[in-house]
């Protein structure tokens, strides 16, 4: 592949009017939320695409200052010089080539994230083929293109308003409902109960990531008699109840038996063999839009191959991100379940009563023309080369960069 471009779009779609979500000790308000459209051209005129922006639970982009602007830029200039004018062989040629770059490390990571899912969609549309199917070749796999999906939905609301969302994904047919508890201990246990009894053919799953943001959090104590209770209520997971570098807490709630998730907030891939190798974790999350790509998330996946660990990607971002980490899903040993984020008027998914969304995202569907085959709970992989997806250019007038944090949480007093 010879490169002849590559750019960075900054995007934003607004959440109007400003939601603000109450958890225990504060308020978080959602303004927007943010993609980096990186788009790779070869100097025969083909076009790769891969998206980035702020989903890892981390948001360093919040906590550290980054903005999804600076990417871009980081995207249209240090990257761009890195590979114009390049002959790719091995998509891994490109990640060397970024890595010498003179940039933050979580800056060069998501940069050859990016590259790399493009390059593979490239790669594909030269030998006409998608992705899983490469990727089938390297794992030495024979690829399964229906995939189970668990829905990712629920963000701080009253217990019985969780039981509503849940029911109607039930009968959607999701493997599994994800929601983000963080409403206070009684709350969270009251709505662990409510989601169990209530549940008939889909699997809880708690995505507790507030409880280690909280300024006064709930403490060691609190949260291992919480994970506990979860247990012992049969929830499927209970993913990042502790900050994501604290191995040895992970480490001390697994000795109960809970079935505890993490990954997707390494900084790295390395680390996420590293948190495998803890044996503290059931479930690794990482993603191929956080951790260079599909070659980056190689290592952890053969890691898991075997092992009482199972892989099962993060995706929390457009359909896009669902897409790539779909292929993944397809064509990987011993990984079968894939996260779908649902967000208002979702498109893809039939009408119902109460509509089971976040919040507002319509950037995350009009990134793509068309939309995924998504049918009873499962997607359909495309066979169509590369990613499968057409990418609706449009939006790069349509969705406007917004500067400034996606999202923020606000303390009480």
């Amino acid at each position: 592949m010879d490169i002849a471009d590559v750019s960075g779009y900054a995007l934003s779609s607004p959440i109007d009017p400003v939601q603000n979500r109450a958890f225990f000790g504060g308020v978080r308000r959602l303004h927007k939320r943010d993609v980096v459209l990186v788009v790779v051209e070869t100097r025969d005129g083909r076009r790769g695409f891969a998206t980035a922006g702020a989903s890892s639970s981390a948001m360093r982009e919040y906590f550290e200052g980054d903005s999804q602007g600076t990417f871009a830029d980081v995207v249209d200039d240090s990257v761009a010089d890195a590979l114009e004018g390049e002959s790719i062989d091995e998509i891994a040629d490109a990640h060397e080539l970024i890595a010498q770059l003179p940039l933050p490390a979580h800056l060069r990571t998501e940069a050859i994230s990016a590259v790399d899912v493009a390059l593979y969609d490239l790669r594909g549309k030269e030998l006409g083929a998608p992705i899983y199917e490469l990727l089938a070749d390297e794992y030495g796999t024979e690829p399964t293109t229906e995939l189970p999906l668990y829905a990712s939905a629920g963000m701080y609301m009253e217990p019985a308003g969780y039981v509503e969302q849940a029911a109607v994904l039930e009968e959607q047919g999701f493997f599994g409902y994800k929601y983000r508890p963080g409403i206070g201990p009684d709350g969270d246990r009251r709505t662990v109960d409510l989601l169990t009894d209530a549940a008939d053919d889909i699997e809880i799953m708690l995505d507790v990531h507030t409880w280690w943001k909280l300024r006064d959090s709930y403490g060691r104590d609190t949260v291992s008699d919480l994970v506990d209770h979860a247990a012992e209520r049969g929830v499927y997971w209970i993913e990042e109840p502790v900050a994501p570098d604290d191995y040895a807490g992970y480490a001390e709630l697994a000795e109960s038996g809970a079935p505890l998730a993490g990954g997707e907030s390494e900084s790295s891939p390395a680390g996420l063999v590293e948190l495998a190798e803890t044996g503290a974790v059931d479930f690794l999350q990482g993603d191929v839009r956080h951790h260079e790509g599909f070659t980056g998330c190689r290592d952890a996946i053969e890691f898991c191959d075997g092992r009482d660990v199972e892989f099962v990607p993060h995706n929390f971002g457009t359909w896009v991100g669902l897409q790539a980490n779909a292929h993944l899903v397809a064509a990987a040993p011993d990984v079968s379940l894939l996260e779908y984020p649902v967000f208002e008027d979702d498109p893809a998914l039939p009408d119902a009563e109460t509509d089971p969304g976040m919040y507002p995202f319509d950037l995350a569907f009009e990134i793509i023309e068309g939309q995924p085959a998504i049918d009873d709970g499962h997607m359909t992989v495309s066979d169509v080369p590369g990613l499968g997806v057409d990418i609706d250019l449009d939006v790069r007038e349509d969705y406007p960069f917004v500067d400034g944090p996606w999202t923020a949480f606000h303390y009480d007093e």
